[in-house]
């Protein structure tokens, strides 16, 4: 049997498709923002757990994206080139949380860089002045990994930022962050701002 939620249709209650419709300026003074001890504390709490596929990003939960082959693939190339290419003290974390005070944000990015030994984080955890290189692989996350993430990586001055671009077959690399600034994906000296496309197989 099928069964079907329908909405009364109410001056009080708008049609849900006119909800759907709404542009996020028109909801986003209605939207509660989590701090960061809030959000650690529901997961300590288990009211967030692994199953659920969300992450923190500017105080807001956001869905994680479902990874299909191509990108699962990708994420494996790109762990396998760093864990050989790596000097001593540094390795590579991966899909673990990066937190970011400032901005109330804890991605979790495909591959990251991390300073030191991994056991120099089993009481603490890792921020960007611990990172030197962050990759996220964007399959159907393209726009928002090239639009909100780059922004926010910047805004952290995490020194170089990659996007392994799955469906225009290259990977960019974004460098020299403003850091915290009106506009933190551009950088306050424009002749160093630069965006170096590599193709890959």
């Amino acid at each position: 049997m099928t069964t079907a939620l329908i909405e009364p249709k109410t001056d009080e209650s708008p049609p849900l498709t006119a909800r759907a419709s709404a542009s996020p300026s028109e909801v986003d003074g209605r939207l509660f923002r989590l701090s960061l001890d809030q959000y650690h504390r529901l997961a300590e709490a288990g009211v967030l757990g692994p199953k659920d596929r969300v992450v923190l990003i500017e105080g807001l939960l956001v869905a994680k994206m479902t990874k299909h082959q191509p990108h699962i693939l990708a994420s494996c190339l790109v762990e396998d080139f760093l864990h050989r290419a790596l000097p001593p003290g540094w390795f590579t974390s991966s899909q673990n949380p990066v937190t970011i005070a400032e901005s109330a944000s804890e991605p979790e990015p495909d591959a990251v860089v991390v300073r030191g030994a991994i056991r120099d984080y089993a009481t603490r955890r890792i921020t960007p002045a611990d990172v030197a290189l962050v990759v996220e692989v964007a399959d159907s996350s393209v726009k928002f990994d090239h639009g909100l993430m780059k922004r926010l990586y910047a805004e952290a001055s995490i020194p170089t930022y990659w996007v392994v671009d799955i469906p225009a077959g290259r990977v960019v690399v974004y460098t020299d962050p403003t850091g915290p600034d009106p506009s933190p994906a551009v950088c306050a000296r424009p002749p160093r701002n630069r965006v170096v496309q590599s193709h890959w197989a």
